[in-house]
């Protein structure tokens, strides 16, 4: 065990320390005031009775169910005050018992689960407990003496045992409290409670347990469950075997390869400092390769997205046009010194974005490690978590077991405010019966869901053939199945001859009934090109008569029915259901690319509102007073076939840039370049032109970028600096700028070509998209000033607009790739210019009325002309010497390349 372990649970015991020489009576948990309708809470639900299990659904059943909770087994848990409870309270309180508190008072779940699988740490399991258990093994064992204690009330104590504790980080593992002997029978205890409590078909008990990785304060945990309990290892992998991930990998496809199916569910990726989702390096410093990233998918194949310590789905700089990005933050590093200044790093932390990177990764080296599920859970060390605002009674037992604490901001390990915790959540699976098999297997191919804690039920399908009727039909389920996939597949390969086809996606989404109404449903979309990734957000099926924003395609924010005074809510807005068939209106077929759909509940009270009103107190200003409770499905992916790849535009990679002879600049002449000067840029992968203003002292920022823009990952919120004028540090050194996204750094290495200068990005996997471009006299995107003129100049209706309007973008940005591919020479560009814009010519001549066509061709000879003129000039300032050739002469060749060859005056295609 590392000493950054034992450091988390003695800072931990300073709290405990001061919180047991001021305990009082404990109060229940506050409850929410009645919401009208809907919204009222059902009486609560008796515990499982143990009735006849049900035969197998094959559209299978939604199950609810935790996959992350802590006894008084774990280390921690004990120490901080779970000494009441166990593995077998657990799986009791799961059910739908009462259990106790920490302190002392009786919890009860609002809706019973039907699966949970205990996991409480590895890494000396039952220790304290056990040595604390008079005629027990360890109590009798030497190294356990310093772990008894004579009165667990005493401060003097506690603070004995974690001293002791702390004492074994700088010594090797203790060899008594890992033998068989020990560690074996608590593991074997562990197991047949599962057991006994496992009864298929009404509720499911896994054998499971947690990995506690930690290396540096960084988290890189893991939940270990086990398809079934019959072939379990003598005693689980540890930390204290190797903190590597990458050995728990090769122990579990041992482990595999003897019988025993089992799965990884990494969690809090928020507080692992960036090292949750490398792209690069692995975590003993080697390159990634497609051995790593097929290790990490066969073994990991879920991810806690939402827990008690925040959610890790995206974050507000990594996902700037995202208005729900900002869900439960929780940022910092487990068992950190409060006096280190050390700050929890984005990049790498987040789940949307290690699906972004990859895809990328797929795109570029062949291979994706990043292919993995939602699920959600809680971490809590009170044996029972309360997945309800309106039951709240924290997560770590005496430190937050009041209401007094919890709204005094009690520091967890002294780092840590206690009112950033949440509720926790819980994971939804798609399985055919409630078994140990049926779910797991469900959880290995991915068919799940997370929730936020309320149980909103979500279906997600995609396929290529949805009829338009599908989700009137009864059996609409069957049919989604049997045409496509469901959440956590690829989808099937394009049919042949499907140019012109997007993927159809089923969505449905019904409510929990304890809980709120629906807001909406959203499809997220990431996709990559030539290194570069992107995400957009599409509100799909919403509640009420809102209408979507004719330029973004947004919905406006419902209303909300919170009464902030009284903390309470009503169900007057929002839906009971939500469904909707959805077609991706921006889909190119050579583009990898993942969705996943999220739901939002109307706005409730959080917790923190809740109890202040109850106490009489102001409420926190630290966190938000209400929120949106919501699903995330796990995502669909696109992978593109050998030939739609042929169609993706290719870019310019920084190997095939330097082969041209372009050549990187050094310090100094970077310095010259950008140290106080301003310029512009084009993004040749999207087209987007911007100006850079770099200060003399190291500050810069990025105008002209609107809100809409299509922005690759990793820039932050450069539309809202630009705007205010903000800056951003910047250094030249290495020979590289390196700006900064947070304290995240992203460096760009410049080449020169001729006299161009071209850009290449470090999180851009080995391209080179950038480029120095003069100023322009129109500041609006290129593509967007001629689909403005197009539509313009043509007088299209919108119903022409929206057929010909997304064929005008696709073509052009092809345009644009020919432009910027140095490969080519003038003549063979003007050529493939030619080639890309009669197949436009193609494809919208039937869309034009006659008039339009006339007009249509008179566009197209406009643009002859210009391309010509330009392309003509840029020739004639590139050659030398005697190389150089008329204007006219240059302008007669490209002309016959346009024509195909043909004279000037010979009939146009």
């Amino acid at each position: 065990m590392t000493a950054r372990f034992f450091t988390t649970l003695l800072v931990l015991a300073v709290l405990l320390t001061l919180g047991a020489c001021e305990q009082r009576a404990p109060e229940p948990p506050a409850k929410k005031a009645s919401a009208a309708d809907e919204g009222k809470k059902a009486a609560a639900p008796a515990p499982a009775t143990g009735g006849p299990a049900l035969q197998p659904n094959p559209e299978r059943n939604a199950y609810f169910g935790e996959t992350h909770i802590h006894t008084s087994w774990s280390v921690d848990a004990w120490v901080i005050g779970n000494r009441l409870t166990g593995p077998a309270d657990a799986l009791k309180y799961a059910q739908g018992q009462t259990i106790k508190h920490p302190l002392g008072y009786d919890i009860r779940i609002d809706t019973p689960m039907d699966f949970m699988g205990v996991t409480d740490h590895s890494e000396y399991v039952g220790i304290t407990k056990e040595a604390n258990t008079p005629g027990s093994l360890v109590s009798k064992l030497p190294e356990a003496r310093p772990l008894i204690m004579k009165d667990p009330n005493d401060p003097a104590e506690v603070q004995k045992v974690f001293l002791y504790l702390l004492s074994l980080t700088s010594r090797p593992p203790i060899k008594a409290f890992m033998s068989p002997a020990v560690a074996g029978s608590i593991w074997k205890e562990n197991t047949r409670i599962a057991d006994e409590n496992n009864r298929p078909g009404q509720f499911t008990a896994f054998c499971s347990y947690e990995y506690t990785s930690q290396f540096n304060n960084r988290n890189l945990h893991r939940n270990i469950f086990f398809r079934d309990c019959a072939k379990l290892p003598e005693l689980p992998y540890s930390m204290l075997d190797s903190w590597h991930p990458e050995d728990l990998w090769k122990w579990m496809d041992t482990q595999r390869k003897a019988g025993n199916e089992l799965l990884a569910i990494s969690h809090n990726a928020n507080l692992s400092d960036g090292w949750m989702y490398p792209v690069d390096l692995d975590s003993n410093g080697r390159p990634i390769d497609a051995a790593w990233a097929a290790a990490r998918d066969r073994n990991e194949r879920l991810i806690e997205i939402k827990q008690i310590k925040g959610a890790s789905e995206t974050h507000p700089l990594l996902s700037p046009n995202d208005e729900f990005a900002g869900y439960e933050m929780f940022s910092g590093l487990l068992g950190l010194p409060p006096d280190n200044g050390r700050i929890d790093h984005i990049t790498g932390s987040f789940a949307r974005q290690a699906l972004k990177d990859g895809i990328a990764m797929q795109d570029v080296r062949g291979y994706n490690p990043y292919k993995f599920g939602f699920g959600a859970a809680s971490d809590s060390h009170n044996t029972g978590s309360p997945y309800r605002q309106d039951n709240f009674f924290g997560g770590h037992a005496e430190i937050d077991g009041t209401v007094e604490r919890r709204m005094a901001g009690v520091m967890l390990g002294k780092t840590i405010d206690s009112r950033l915790e949440n509720p926790a959540g819980l994971t939804g699976v798609w399985a055919e019966e409630n078994t140990r098999a049926s779910l797991w297997d469900a959880m290995y191919r991915k068919e799940t869901f997370g929730v936020s804690g309320p149980h909103i039920k979500v279906r997600f399908f995609g396929g290529w053939a949805y009829g338009k009727d599908l989700m009137n039909a009864s059996d609409w389920v069957k049919q989604s199945y049997a045409g496509g996939v469901p959440m956590g597949a690829d989808l099937p390969p394009m049919p042949s001859g499907g140019k012109g086809t997007a993927p159809t996606f089923v969505v449905w989404a019904v409510k929990d009934p304890t809980s709120g109404n629906l807001d909406r449903i959203q499809v997220i979309k990431g996709w990559t090109k030539n290194g570069q990734s992107f995400e957009k957000i599409y509100d799909i099926a919403w509640s009420g008569d809102r209408k979507a924003d004719k330029w973004s395609g947004r919905v406006p924010a419902i209303q909300s029915t919170v009464d902030l005074e009284k903390a309470t809510y009503t169900n007057g807005v929002g839906a009971a259901e939500l469904k909707t068939m959805w077609r991706d209106p921006e889909f190119d077929a050579s583009l990898h690319a993942f969705y996943y759909v999220r739901v939002l509940e109307i706005p409730t009270p959080r917790w923190t509102l809740i109890q202040a009103v109850k106490a009489g107190l102001p409420p926190p200003d630290v966190v938000p007073l209400t929120g949106q409770e919501r699903a995330w499905t796990s995502p669909i992916w696109y992978t593109p076939s050998a030939e739609a790849r042929k169609n993706a535009p290719a870019g310019m990679t920084v190997a095939e840039l330097t082969k041209k002879g372009a050549t990187p600049l050094h310090e100094a002449q970077l310095k010259a370049l950008i140290a106080g000067k301003a310029f512009w840029v084009q993004n040749n992968v999207t087209g987007e032109q911007f100006s850079q203003s770099f200060t003399a002292e190291g500050h810069m920022t990025t105008f002209h970028i609107g809100t809409n823009a299509v922005v690759p990952s990793g820039y932050g919120n450069v539309m809202r600096d630009g705007y205010e004028g903000a800056t951003v540090p910047y250094k030249i050194y290495g020979g590289k700028l390196v700006t900064f996204l947070s304290q995240d750094p992203y460096a760009v290495t410049v080449y020169k070509l001729g006299n161009t200068y071209y850009g290449a990005r470090s999180n851009e996997f080995g391209y080179a998209n950038y480029e120095m471009i003069p100023t322009p006299q129109i500041v609006v995107n290129p593509l967007t000033e001629i689909t403005d003129q197009f539509s313009i100049g043509l007088g299209l209706t919108e119903q022409q607009k929206q057929q010909i309007v997304p064929i005008l973008s696709g073509d052009l940005k092809q345009l644009l790739a020919v432009k910027s591919d140095t490969s080519l020479s003038g003549l063979q560009k003007v050529k493939k210019l030619r080639e890309v814009g009669s197949a436009f010519a193609e494809k919208v001549k039937p869309l034009l009325n006659p008039d339009q066509q006339s007009k249509f061709e008179a566009l197209r000879e406009q643009v002859r002309r210009r391309v010509i003129e330009k392309m003509a000039s840029e020739i004639l300032e590139k050659a030398e010497g005697a190389a150089k050739k008329g204007l006219e002469t240059i302008k007669e060749e490209l002309t016959r390349a346009w024509f195909g060859g043909a004279p000037q005056g010979s009939a146009r295609q």
